[in-house]
């Protein structure tokens, strides 16, 4: 489907029938990511996952967003379909749009779930990010552009970050992962499930304890051997601790 949110040509996917589930994907996804969980919930809810501005089939924003202006363009779209999310499921960085959301009381939902959600930034988590840029920068500053740039590719992916996952989106990359949402997590009050993978390098179980201590009464699921898509990595498992949650 297709439609103009913010100004924003915009495409998600809507399938299923019943109460209705947003679902959120992270940086470097789209709705396609998804695909095989949406399915499964749309035998019982009606599923609504758009692809966020810069992925998939929506069109990139025009300037740099931060979380904020994600979580308003969630709000827009919820209001542009018509529509009142009975839970609102964020994978990653979405997990961050939809606690912003829901903290800054922008869009609500009677149920919130974070599969290896973001939004907790320590600047000192990854100390020679900025040293291994710099470097590279040197290094590669005399090398014809094409490998200057494979170069830089694999240093940025050394030091783990995804800032070159969408190279079309790095100055918005770079003030989401400046934006902390523990502030806006401390106000919400929906009842909340928080789902992780032990083995997850991207959002590690430490950022889950941070948000599980900042919403009250959340419950938080660690999945042993599981990686950054949870949703996808333990599909089956995470699918009934979703729909057991939604049921409750």
């Amino acid at each position: 489907m297709q439609s103009i949110v913010s100004n924003i040509a915009t495409h998600y996917t809507r399938s299923g029938k019943g109460r209705v589930i947003v679902l959120l994907h992270g940086w470097g996804d789209g709705s396609q990511s998804w695909q095989s969980f949406a399915n499964k919930l749309a035998s019982d809810y009606d599923v609504i996952v758009p692809d966020l501005p810069g992925f998939g089939g929506t069109e990139a924003p025009k300037e740099a967003w931060n979380v904020m202006r994600y979580a308003e363009f969630v709000r827009d779209l919820i209001h542009k379909i018509g529509v009142q999310p009975y839970a609102i499921i964020g994978h990653s960085n979405g997990g961050a749009i939809a606690v912003k959301g829901v903290g800054q009381g922008m869009f609500q939902a009677e149920k919130l779930i974070l599969l290896a959600s973001a939004g907790v930034r320590n600047p000192r988590a990854n100390p020679g990010l900025q040293v291994i840029a710099k470097v590279g920068k040197v290094v590669a500053a005399p090398l014809p552009s094409k490998v200057r740039n494979k170069l830089r590719r694999k240093l940025y992916q050394k030091a783990g970050s995804d800032l070159l996952v969408a190279e079309h989106m790095q100055d918005t990359f770079k003030k989401i992962v400046r934006d902390d949402v523990r502030a806006d997590a401390a106000y919400i009050s929906t009842p909340t499930l928080l789902v992780y993978g032990d083995a997850d390098t991207e959002t590690p179980i430490e950022i889950a304890h941070e948000l599980h201590s900042a919403i009250e009464g959340s419950r938080l699921l660690i999945l042993p051997g599981v990686g950054h898509h949870v949703h996808s990595e333990a599909e089956d498992v995470a699918l009934k601790t979703v729909r057991e949650f939604l049921h409750a």
